[in-house]
């Protein structure tokens, strides 16, 4: 995948797992989110927000350094959760960062115990966030990435407050939104957590165009 001074290591992954080529959205926010700016992404459902999210976490995170969270990503369920979990494992390959996904349906002990141990990239429901953050043995102080994916779906749900809430637990970190639609809830919070956010939209039409040509090829 050609991206302007990705990791060579990051870059070998994700061609062995067949992604040779950056789409539209990975080029249009690559410079940005690596440069450690606040942004509000939105794009439509399939034109690859997920590995966006995952290939910017590991470019800025890059190798395991102390003990405490660096990167805070928030996903609507488990079953998010386990995916984004799985997508990182494979594009971390040659990485050393260590990767945990917590939801609400795990053992929040067991969750405790593995990120005292030291852990570079913790991936959850805001729930369970929320839950560890308010017990001891969680510092997410010392986070550098906080992301918020499907924020609109989240944010309908109410997770507006709770994303809110653990966003201003933290002093100085990079804020970003994945969102579907543009939605008054997303806009809302991004101008009250985020200092001068960039706005990248891609539209429908954008997204056909792309998978045509991967058709094509």
């Amino acid at each position: 995948m050609k991206l302007k001074k990705i990791n060579e290591n990051l870059q070998q992954a994700l061609i062995e797992n067949g992604l040779t080529e950056a789409n539209e959205l990975q080029q249009e926010t690559f410079s940005t989110i690596k440069s450690g700016a606040d942004a509000v992404v939105v794009a439509p459902k399939g034109s690859g927000k997920s590995t966006t999210i995952i290939i910017n976490v590991i470019q800025r995170m890059e190798k395991s350094i102390g003990e405490s969270t660096r990167a805070l990503i928030i996903v609507e369920n488990k079953e998010r959760v386990l995916e984004m979990e799985e997508m990182f494992l494979k594009y971390a390959k040659y990485h050393d960062l260590s990767i945990l996904g917590v939801h609400d349906k795990g053992d929040i002990d067991y969750d405790k115990n593995i990120i005292s141990l030291g852990l570079d990239v913790l991936i959850g429901t805001p729930n369970r966030i929320n839950a560890m953050f308010a017990s001891a043995g969680f510092n997410i102080s010392t986070v550098k990435m906080f992301v918020v994916d499907d924020a609109d779906i989240l944010f309908r749900n109410r997770m507006d407050a709770v994303i809110h809430r653990l966003s201003n637990s933290i002093d100085k970190t990079q804020r970003l939104f994945f969102t579907t639609d543009l939605t008054e809830r997303v806009e809302s919070l991004a101008d009250k957590i985020m200092i001068e956010p960039l706005f990248f939209e891609m539209d429908e039409e954008d997204e056909d165009e792309d998978e045509e040509e991967e058709s094509e090829d």
